[in-house]
């Protein structure tokens, strides 16, 4: 297989390449409105063959952006962007779109087949507190000659000299909207797809339910070719197997949820580490548990 090399443009995003494929560039030093809450995303990203699978900064959610790590409910703070869910109120705006702020140098290295990104980040809030220092790490491999495996990892320190509760707009008490973590968006063409997790499918009628792994298979305008996107919750993390957060009607959308239905708190000077692996191939829902095994072995070798 191809071995992946990256193109670092320095400052603002590193772009890992596959040949003449870009699989993705991840833009660490967005320049994006406080109320889209900046923070680093991956955009595009594709296929080994070339088949875009994200989508950036959709008309109806602009502070969506391929895949992010951002959460809604930090306290009373807003890590997510947009406006925040009150309980009787509604989605409202408020002074609270913290940010994800790059610091330091962005660290670019090759392991074998793989291409690992490694930086940190310090997470400050609208009114300029600084709670959280992360250090976050990524890695790319390819799995297979139609698919490529991403490694997400984050270590979340609390600064703030406080306890940090974190939760979603259901622990607010928006009935199943309990998203928040690594969130993907999925191109406009991938509405009305097919969700798959181990021994089901279906639509939005599995959002909440509880499973390992969960995937995204869709087919692409122009070209008639289906993808799956894939992400894999690793053991380690709290509350796994995670509920999930998954769209498919209005849009298509995927998101372990760890704090989906109930809030974790982080103590002051307290740790939180979460990883998942992420798949993307070409290829239908059936093909979704084999790229779950690649992808679970993939984040293995991560540790």
């Amino acid at each position: 297989m191809t071995a992946l090399r990256a193109v670092h443009e320095v400052g603002t995003a590193v772009a890992v390449l596959d040949g003449d494929v870009e699989l993705f560039r991840y833009v660490y030093r967005p320049e994006h409105p406080q109320v889209e809450s900046p923070r680093p995303y991956l955009h595009p990203l594709r296929t080994r063959s070339g088949a875009l699978v994200s989508l950036y900064r959709p008309h109806d959610h602009v502070w969506h952006k391929g895949i992010t790590w951002s959460l809604p409910v930090v306290e009373d703070e807003n890590f997510w962007g947009g406006p925040t869910y009150v309980h009787g109120r509604g989605y409202t705006s408020l002074p609270n779109n913290g940010s994800q702020r790059h610091r330091g140098d962005l660290r670019v290295t090759t392991e074998g087949d793989a291409v690992v990104l490694d930086h940190e980040l310090d997470w400050v809030t609208q009114s300029g507190e600084l709670w959280f220092a992360e250090r976050r790490t990524l890695s790319a491999t390819p799995v297979s000659d139609d698919a490529w495996a991403l490694t997400f990892a984050t270590a979340l320190r609390n600064v703030r000299g406080a306890d940090i509760s974190l939760g979603s707009p259901t622990t607010r008490g928006r009935e199943n909207a309990g998203y928040g973590g690594l969130f993907w968006r999925g191109p406009r063409s991938f509405t009305g797809g097919t969700l798959v997790a181990p021994g089901v499918r279906g639509g939005d009628e599995l959002r909440g339910q509880r499973h390992e792994w969960m995937a995204f298979a869709g087919r692409h305008d122009e070209t008639d070719a289906a993808s799956v996107l894939l992400m894999l919750d690793d053991a380690s993390n709290v509350q796994h197997p995670p509920q999930w957060f998954a769209r498919t009607a209005e849009f298509a959308a995927l998101n372990p949820a760890q704090f989906f239905s109930e809030e974790h708190v982080v103590p002051a000077d307290g740790l939180l580490r979460l990883r998942y692996g992420v798949g993307v191939a070409s290829g239908t829902a059936d093909d979704a548990p084999a790229l779950a095994a690649a992808v679970r072995q993939a984040l293995g070798a991560r540790r």
